[in-house]
């Protein structure tokens, strides 16, 4: 299904990164949530897991922010399509459990935007999924 999107390029990328991983970095939860529709569906592809709705997107980070004390999101590589509302990027994320343990992954989010919000994201992940 095609969606309409508001969102010009830089709205696209600002709401990606700027917004979804900035705000997932300071584990603010509710500005997380303002980046999905109530709707909304984020499945990680590599692992064959979904998490829909907002409910069930609130239940799965907040596990994920509780399992990391430091949550890093950089080196991102974007690509747009402004005109069907669709970005993807591929980065590095840091995660450091409460023993200091630290996981690198490697990863590539595909978003489908919906006016100015996530309805659907899909997640390539590099090693296990610590978005369950």
């Amino acid at each position: 299904m095609q969606y309409q999107s508001s969102l010009d390029r830089e709205g696209l990328i600002n709401l990606a990164i700027e917004q979804y991983f900035a705000s997932v970095d300071r584990k603010d939860l509710d500005a997380v949530l303002d980046c999905f529709h109530d709707n909304a569906m984020m499945t990680t592809q590599t692992s064959f897991t979904t998490h829909a709705g907002k409910a069930g997107i609130r239940r799965m980070f907040e596990d994920f922010l509780s399992a990391f004390d430091v949550i890093i999101h950089r080196d991102f590589d974007c690509t747009v399509d402004a005109d069907n509302g669709r970005i993807t990027a591929s980065f590095v994320a840091e995660l450091t459990d409460r023993e200091g343990v630290k996981t690198i992954l490697e990863n590539t989010n595909f978003w489908r935007i919906r006016d100015d919000r996530f309805q659907e994201i899909y997640i390539y992940m590099s090693g296990d999924n610590v978005l369950l």
